[in-house]
């Protein structure tokens, strides 16, 4: 190997160890998924496996050490050529958005540790526009990522799950950003959160996933083998129906196109210019005013039906129904089920079995002494963590006519049990569960306005109906659906 690609393996090798982590790098190949580096002309990428594991069991760790030994030898070279260049001088002062700022993903490419090969190419949508900081005195800040701008990158790791013991692992590397009309621009960073997913995501980035013990529905099992041997009539029928109703605990990690991901930038990233925004951060005039009175006659908070306490109003719709039922079709919602034998026992089902019910029910919540006129939930893999919202129409209108409706939106994180109460768990911070909302319709381009207001009296924190605790700054959020009039106009602009 000469001195050229040389250079070129370790240039490889070290950013590949950089991109998923020295200790995930080590662990790939130390359980026999690692795969070397190989290529021409110093053009390096990953091939095959560095050995088959169960020919040559001796020879685990020797690899991976090896390779560790090689990244820590290749520094000196990989630092003596970054000093021997120096970057061309700006032409202009773009944007700089910082480290540290989060891009709200929406996967197109469907993902699983079964169905998809390693370095299988991966995309994503932004759903949340990024707005520069108002750096300059009087300057507006202005949108520099918008809706609809494309990442994309590679399955950088791949490890299905071979025993009960063993964790699914897969890792998402998104290196590019492409903007309207612009050049793709190379992104560092890392995968920060996959939404309400039953899988965790390491500081790296890695997506984890679950044990078969760690299911509810393989703890049931347990105790009806159990209970087989100690009865073996009535245990075999309940086994039985246990395997139609609730089949095999599956482990694999598959996200669906759709899936909702928070990818945090790790290094900053200079953007040329500007784009317009997806909405305006202005109500018209005299709306606003309409609002504030709806919110002035209507209760503050949402109760139960015993009349117990429980949400704040966070959010009014200035919309007819059909257009509210589409926006969330649009934005991967679902419309929850009615409470009733069949929807129970799904939701049952589902919670025993750690999976997704996508329409499952949500309990009724009053307000103007009346249940929810609608109600719109989005669930992944997991029953124990949702978003979802009520709303109610309020009997107000806005100037034009159309239609004041009421939401109190919360993000169910888990299960709550204490005396008298089986529940879901919300995290309290409402505002951002606001704020997902409100990104949610925006980016299905049905959105005219959307602005913050703050009412009369506006509340801090307070408790759900059943217990939980919650915190917001008193703000609502309107959100002002597209007329027709203003979507032809907006349809003209563009």
């Amino acid at each position: 190997m000469g001195r050229a690609p040389l250079a070129g393996f370790f240039v490889a090798a070290r950013a590949h160890a950089a991109s998923i982590g020295v200790y995930n790098f080590y662990r790939m190949a130390e359980r026999g998924h690692f795969v070397d580096l190989w290529g021409s002309q110093g053009n390096w990428r990953v091939r095959r496996p560095c050995w088959p594991a169960h020919e040559w069991p001796s020879l685990r760790g020797v690899c991976p050490l090896g390779l560790l030994v090689l990244l820590a030898l290749g520094g000196a070279q990989t630092r003596k050529a970054a000093a021997g260049s120096s970057p061309a001088a700006a032409a202009s002062s773009p944007t700089l958005v910082p480290a540290g700022t989060l891009l709200y993903l929406r996967l197109e490419t469907p993902v699983g540790t079964t169905s998809s090969r390693l370095f299988q190419p991966v995309s994503a949508e932004v759903i949340r526009q990024v707005w520069s900081a108002s750096s300059a005195a009087g300057a507006m800040p202005q949108v520099v990522i918008p809706v609809g701008a494309k990442v994309r990158g590679v399955i950088q790791a791949l490890i299905p799950s071979s025993n009960p013991s063993d964790r699914a692992e897969i890792m998402l590397r998104f290196d590019r950003l492409e903007l309207p009309g612009r050049s793709p621009e190379p992104i560092v960073g890392h995968l920060k959160e996959v939404e309400n997913a039953r899988e965790t995501v390491q500081a790296g980035g890695m997506i984890v996933g679950v044990l078969s013990g760690e299911m509810p529905v393989s703890l049931l099992q347990s105790a009806l083998a159990k209970l087989s041997k100690a009865h073996p009539q009535a245990g075999g029928d309940l086994q039985s129906a246990d395997r139609q109703w609730l089949g095999q605990s599956d482990t694999s990690i598959s996200y669906p196109a759709g899936t909702d991901l928070v990818y945090a930038l790790d290094q900053p990233l200079p953007v040329e210019g500007h784009f317009p925004s997806a909405f305006s951060p202005s109500l018209p005039e005299g709306l606003e005013a309409s609002v504030l009175a709806a919110l002035a006659a209507a209760p503050q908070r949402v109760s139960s039906k015993t009349g117990t306490p429980g949400d704040p109003i966070n959010l009014v719709f200035i919309a007819s129904q059909e257009q509210i039922q589409t926006a969330f079709r649009l934005a991967g919602w679902s419309p929850a089920e009615k409470i009733n034998h069949q929807s129970l026992w799904d939701a049952a089902r589902a919670m025993i079995s750690d999976q997704g019910y996508h329409q499952a029910p949500l309990s009724d919540l009053y307000l103007f002494g009346r249940p929810e006129d609608l109600a719109f939930e989005k669930m992944l893999n997991t029953m124990a963590k949702r978003h979802h919202i009520r709303l109610w129409r309020s009997g107000s209108r806005a100037p034009d006519g159309r239609d004041i409706w009421l939401g109190a939106s919360t993000h169910d994180d888990g299960i709550d049990i204490h005396p008298g109460v089986i529940s879901h768990a919300i995290a309290p911070d409402l505002d951002d569960e606001r704020s997902k909302v409100g990104a949610d319709m925006g980016a299905t381009r049905t959105v005219a306005a959307e602005q913050l207001v703050t009412p009369a009296h506006p509340l801090s924190r307070g408790l759900t109906a059943t217990g939980g605790t919650w915190k917001t700054d008193g703000r609502i959020l309107v959100i002002d659906f597209k007329t027709a009039s203003r979507t032809l106009a907006s349809g003209q602009a563009r």
